[in-house]
């Protein structure tokens, strides 16, 4: 009895041992190595695409206007191909570039750039909240949400300006943009000059001890510890994040793009060779002040404004000027002011209206005299 209990146990024993070795025999298949392959493949997919465009417009516009009877080099014509070749181009690079700034964004979530920020000392600070700022989702229906976060965990005034400035106003789709429109040398120094902006202007308010500005209910509010949330956890979720990202952001901003290179494609094929220096040239001294008053009004983010600004410089817009315009209507809209101004006094907002004003100014003259 005892010897056939023994083998029977050592039969099962057996069993498992070797459905053991079997699982381990089998190939691994994990969940990572499936998205890194899917995503390579994309990348793949993306360049073979990518590189065709400008044949395509070309072709496109050709059979068009053919069909139709106007001369590919017209007026008609120029516009055409500037709209068929600069609208995939700009969405494909806007989709790559989001999904990779995603995946970077999913280590900063706004909870943890908070905590990295709280306590900092302003000069720090500013650096690292203009920084910061690239990386941080941020659109003027958060600019509330965001600043009580921020000032009420502790972050200094003029290190939470510093990142309302940069957030908007220097983030992938503006990087994207421009070198999709200008190239690198442009992107750069737009890049430069706007977080110099941002971390200058927010050590200037956080000099001028303006948080007795603040409207009285923003220091009443009781912030107790808030857990960090860290985010996704591993690859898997980050890539997951990337692709929610081009989602989320892709999704909201494509018109935008698609109706400022649409505006940009009329001024490229029936504005005059030339005509915009004659009221956005250099030798306008007052074109750069006017474009900044005339932008402030303006609620356009990057993805809108951009394309316009490239078809302005082609026609012979200086390079300040436009910098200064383009400043002026992604970082001082009017519409973020009336946002801000929930918690914010008058006296505060002016003082950031014209701190980050000052800077645009200085910007658009030195380029348009030292460039």
């Amino acid at each position: 009895m005892n010897n056939a209990q023994d083998k029977a146990c050592c039969c099962t024993t057996n069993q498992a041992a070797a459905a053991t070795i079997n699982q381990l025999n089998e190939p691994v298949r994990s969940p990572i190595v499936k998205y890194v392959a899917g995503v390579v493949a994309l990348i793949a997919a993306w360049w073979l695409i990518y590189s065709q465009l400008e044949p395509f417009a070309g072709y496109f516009t050709r059979t068009l206007s053919r069909l139709l009877g106007f001369a590919p080099e017209g007026h008609l014509g120029g516009a055409i191909a500037f709209f068929v070749f600069e609208t995939p181009k700009v969405l494909m690079l806007l989709t790559l570039v989001v999904f990779g700034v995603g995946i970077v964004r999913s280590f900063f979530t706004p909870e943890r750039t908070r905590a990295i920020l709280a306590g900092k000392r302003e000069s720090v600070g500013n650096v690292l909240a203009a920084m910061l700022g690239i990386v941080t989702p941020f659109c003027s229906c958060s600019a509330v949400p965001l600043f009580l976060g921020f000032v009420t965990t502790g972050v200094p005034l003029g290190v939470t300006f510093s990142f309302l400035i940069a957030a908007p106003m220097v983030n992938e789709i503006a990087v994207v943009l421009l070198y999709g429109l200008f190239g690198w040398k442009i992107t750069v120094i737009y890049m430069g000059t706007g977080l110099l902006i941002a971390m200058v202007a927010g050590w200037v308010i956080g000099r001028l001890k303006m948080e007795g500005h603040l409207e009285d209910w923003v220091y009443q509010i009781q912030v107790g510890n808030v857990a960090i949330d860290d985010g996704p956890k591993d690859w898997v979720e980050r890539i997951r994040y990337g692709f929610e990202a081009v989602r989320d952001i892709v999704g909201k901003v494509w018109f935008y793009v698609v109706l400022g290179i649409a505006v940009g494609a009329g001024i490229h094929g029936y504005v005059p060779e030339g005509l915009m220096a004659s009221f956005m040239g250099k030798s306008a001294w007052w074109s750069v002040p006017a474009s900044v008053l005339i932008g402030i009004p303006m609620y356009s983010n990057a993805a809108g404004i951009i394309p316009i600004v490239q078809a302005l410089l082609e026609k012979g817009a200086a390079l300040g000027t436009v910098l200064a315009f383009m400043m002026s209507v992604i970082a001082l809209s009017l519409p973020e002011a009336i946002i801000l101004r929930k918690v914010l006094k008058p006296r505060l907002i002016g003082t950031f209206i014209g701190v980050v004003g000052v800077g645009i100014l200085l910007v658009g003259y030195i380029f348009n005299y030292f460039v």
